[in-house]
């Protein structure tokens, strides 16, 4: 079938990444003789720093070690309140907000649990609300709390791979987030400088206004000494008339095998600063533009930072303090330069790259492609591949403009529990991160039997399928999402499995709950229901763990009671274990 792609550009305006007010500094120092440390009895080690970058999001705070255990007590950092409580079964999990009297909120997240009132008041709510999760807000006059007061204690709760403590310093009028580090209210052990492991040059030409990159060239680096490195080639770096580096680097800090993010990274050409990223912090809002700081098609593929030494269109001016000509080197046939890289950590410490640029008789020049639409981030845009598919690109939500070349592809294989209902669909290349999400939908035949349970999929490069979501309706299947590659329309038709971690009928006398084993083929675990005795109570779910979890509120009273689990899936499908056990 003959292709037709059309693109239109609509008039409605939508806010978006390149409209976001930079956010300078606008918040005061913080004193660090205003805080004490959050968590007691442990090392003092970390294993996470603040505005590392990871794919969507920069890290928000700092993440420190409880020695790989749970239960250690947490302390209120200053004078102030308990402001919110929250439970979920990703993000932070159990998580503490202490709106606090100097003009900040300090967060605690990952909890095992919180102190013995918080913890009835939620048990209450939760019985109230008939609800697993919850979002509970406080006025100041409802739990006081005074510097050094234990509040909580560190657990494993949420998308947390291990027992620590996340935790944040916020400007509480803005919520902008500070560097903890940077302004020492947290002070680590490094004397180690940044490891500056790799360096890569994209040569850079436009058309019509759309950047096009030549192919990415690396180039190795060794460490002479201390925080001095070179390349391990001896010739200088070819470089054509208009391009830029991107720096791929990790730190680490003394006594734990954990790499951290940097806080500033530096470029000079002959000398004169020309580039400058500082995370000293940020919003909110501006959190996912960590896909337009870092390069993001080689990020995505690295454990390390890779971070651009230029300024995307939409990449905001806060993280920028110093910048000419977005970034960008400029060198003539045959003039030699000196280009410089400086990386720092929070720490102070420091490490540098200086190595000789010379430029290329010839330039890379990009060609024009006649099946290639360009889209432009200040527009809103609806890519159409015949009556098939479409997505509505909000304006705002890319980078940069870009050249795209939407595409039918075959339809992927069914495999055990998934019905693949249409072709895949590319829009967008999997390397093309988004700022807001975007409308897509594709239309499928469906049988009536399977509409409840079909959603849009994404293909992996080796061809796995993964879940995007979105409904059916009116013969097409419709989803908001920052998900860009191959897209499809799949039904689920497995029910979640669910497995007691206990012997049926098994005496639980001593036991501090139930816990149950449950995992899902495709969709994942959206919603469940326990029921003890035909009523409804509590029940937490650790999705790294796989998980779910109901801790007795009861005494014991030595008889047999039931139990009923209901989970289902976010296509759902929904599986249900009853039994019984003796407390």
């Amino acid at each position: 079938m003959r292709r037709f792609l059309t693109v239109l550009l609509l008039a409605a305006a939508c806010a978006g990444a390149s409209a976001q007010t930079p956010t300078s500094d606008r918040t005061q120092r913080l004193n660090p003789d205003d805080y004490i440390f959050p968590v007691q009895q442990t090392s003092r080690l970390f294993s996470a720093n603040f505005g590392e970058l990871r794919p969507g999001h920069f890290h928000a705070g700092v993440d420190i070690k409880t020695d790989g255990e749970e239960g250690h007590p947490l302390v209120a950092v200053a004078d102030g309140y308990v402001s919110r409580m929250t439970v979920s079964a990703g993000g932070y999990g159990r998580a503490l907000y202490l709106t606090l009297n100097n003009g900040t909120t300090a967060v605690y997240g990952h909890l095992q649990r919180f102190r013995k009132d918080l913890e009835e008041h939620l048990r209450q709510e939760r019985y109230a609300r008939r609800t697993n999760g919850v979002d509970l807000w406080f006025t100041a006059d409802r739990w006081p709390v005074r510097q050094g007061d234990v509040i909580g204690y560190a657990g494993n709760s949420g998308s947390s791979m291990g027992p620590h403590l996340h935790y944040e310093i916020r400007d509480t009028p803005t919520q902008r987030l500070h560097n903890v580090v940077r302004e020492g209210i947290v002070r680590p052990q490094d004397n180690l400088p940044p490891r500056i492991l790799r360096v890569h040059y994209v040569e850079v030409d436009t058309l019509g206004g759309v950047p096009v990159r030549g192919p990415v060239e690396s180039y190795a680096v060794v460490r002479d000494a201390g925080g001095s490195y070179r390349l391990t080639r001896g010739e200088p770096v070819g470089v054509g008339r208009r391009g830029y580096f991107i720096v791929e680097a990790s730190d680490r800090r003394n006594g734990v095998y954990n790499t951290f993010g940097l806080w500033r990274v530096e470029a000079r050409i002959d000398g004169k600063p020309c580039f400058e990223y500082r995370m000293d912090g940020f919003t909110h809002d501006l959190s996912r533009c960590c896909d337009a700081v870092s390069c993001y098609a080689l990020k995505i593929g690295s454990r390390n930072e890779v971070i651009r030494l230029a300024q995307l269109a939409g990449a905001p001016d806060a993280f920028y303090p110093v910048m000419e000509e977005r970034g960008l080197v400029r060198t003539e046939p045959g003039q030699r330069r000196r280009f410089r890289i400086e990386t720092e950590d929070d720490c102070g410490n420091r490490s540098s790259l200086e190595f000789t640029i010379v430029g290329r008789q010839t330039a890379f020049r990009a060609e024009a492609d006649s099946t290639a639409v360009a889209v432009f981030p200040g527009r809103n845009s609806v890519l159409r591949i015949d009556d098939e598919a479409e997505i509505r690109i909000q304006k705002g939500s890319l980078y940069e403009p870009l050249f795209v070349r939407p595409e039918r592809l075959d339809m992927p294989q069914s495999r055990a529990g998934l019905v693949v209902l249409s072709s895949a669909y590319r829009f967008l290349e999997p390397t093309t991160p988004l700022y807001s999400p975007a409308l897509v939908t594709i239309h499928a035949q469906v049988p009536p039997s399977l509409r409840l349970r079909t959603v849009l999929a994404g293909r992996t490069v080796k061809g796995g399928l993964y879940c995007v979501g979105g409904t059916y309706s009116n013969g097409a299947v419709t989803a908001v999402t920052r998900t860009t590659g191959q897209l499809l329309v799949v039904a689920d038709t497995l029910p979640p499995t669910v497995r007691p971690l206990f012997t049926e009928g098994v005496s639980l006398s001593t036991a501090e709950g139930l816990r149950f084993r449950v995992s899902d083929n495709f969709s994942g675990i959206a919603s469940w229901t326990l029921r003890i005795d035909g009523q409804w109570v509590p029940c937490d779910r650790f999705p790294m763990k796989g998980t779910l979890v109901h801790l007795f509120d009861q005494p014991a009273s030595r008889r047999r009671h039931t139990y009923e689990l209901t989970v289902r899936d976010a296509c759902g499908n929904s599986a249900t274990h009853s039994g019984s056990f003796v407390r």
